[in-house]
């Protein structure tokens, strides 16, 4: 193993801190949930979190976190994603991969619209027609 810099290791110790506060909860206010179960890592799921790490990062969001559970049960449309934004329904994404994610990211998270083509868990007709509100 190659040996670091002090300097080197105080860089690697604050990234590794950024991505442990993305997975904080207290003082956020919007959740992505990522299905990490087997179904979902062979599926991609693991890309699929790294894309929403990045984009999240890209766009400054400092109010999502960003955790993992085991299988949602939506095992034919892995990755499978739950999105939490107040003031909106509950959603599960399914089929999101890296691309999708980005999408998740713009529409649903700072624009408060649900991306409908990917929902697979439903919320009623009223609020769909409402565009997710």
């Amino acid at each position: 193993m190659a040996k670091m810099t002090l300097e080197e290791l105080r860089a690697l110790r604050e990234n590794k801190r950024k991505e442990l506060d993305k997975r904080d909860l207290s003082g956020k206010t919007m959740q992505v949930v990522i299905g990490m179960g087997t179904c979902g890592i062979a599926a991609g799921a693991k890309e699929t979190l790294d894309a929403f790490l990045k984009d999240i990062d890209e766009h400054n969001l400092s109010d999502v976190t960003v955790t993992q559970t085991g299988c949602m049960g939506l095992c034919y449309v892995e990755p499978t994603i739950e999105v939490i934004v107040p003031g909106m329904p509950n959603v599960i994404y399914g089929k999101v991969d890296p691309d999708v994610a980005k999408n998740i990211v713009r529409e649903h998270l700072i624009s408060k619209k649900m991306v409908s083509d990917h929902v697979f868990d439903r919320p009623a007709a009223d609020i769909m027609d409402r565009g997710g509100k």
